[in-house]
């Protein structure tokens, strides 16, 4: 399973950036001067897999696990890796490119990026399932509204570019490579009469 494998990856990472914070800092987080100037493209990925503590890589992998199984559920664990791939790069390049000039050393580091990219992958699903999908929809939607308005509070020092951008790219790129199943709705027959009865369709409920 694709989501079980990155949060072990998340969590291997988090185990050996402790052993010595400041190095795997220096040598793993994103800053937009670090590629910009210094070139040093790898750091979109390692910073990725970094994160500030404890809490930051309990939240993000509660949200990864929650996520990730219902993404990968309905779309596959080849797309649901493409999306994580995709969203994590796209949440980089907006630190990079996006940045304002004040922030261009300031280390940028956490999965929430490939996570929004997964709740993009969310809301695309819903929309790609037509009617059904809009329970989805408006059943997260809070919780998007609450994750961007934490994103852009002032003194939090959230990244809102890789939070938006990772968000974008999951959305899009799941609206071009999800294909829903074909809804198939049960059909109930009045023995008496013979006239026919299409039950309601649902869709499948995320994982808890």
């Amino acid at each position: 399973m694709i989501t079980r494998a990155l949060i072990i990856l998340n969590v291997l990472a988090f185990g050996c950036e402790s052993m010595d914070m400041n190095r795997a800092l220096n040598l793993g987080a994103l800053t937009p001067d670090s590629v910009l100037v210094g070139h040093q493209w790898y750091r979109i990925v390692t910073a990725a897999f970094l994160h500030g503590g404890l809490v930051h890589i309990g939240v993000n992998m509660l949200s990864l696990w929650a996520l990730g199984r219902f993404i990968e559920m309905a779309a596959g664990s080849a797309r649901t890796l493409l999306i994580y791939i995709v969203a994590m790069i796209a949440s980089g390049l907006g630190v990079v490119y996006l940045s304002s000039p004040a922030y261009l050393d300031v280390p940028t580091l956490g999965a929430s990026g490939a996570i929004f990219g997964l709740f993009g992958a969310l809301f695309a699903i819903g929309f790609k399932l037509g009617p059904p999908g809009m329970r989805l929809i408006r059943d997260n939607l809070g919780i998007l509204i609450l994750n961007l308005i934490i994103t852009f509070a002032p003194g939090l020092n959230i990244s809102w570019q890789a939070h938006v951008c990772g968000l974008l790219a999951g959305f899009v790129l799941t609206l071009l490579i999800y294909t829903p199943p074909r809804r198939v709705a049960p059909v109930v027959t009045d023995a008496a009469t013979g006239q026919a009865y299409e039950t309601e369709y649902q869709t499948p409920e995320p994982p808890r």
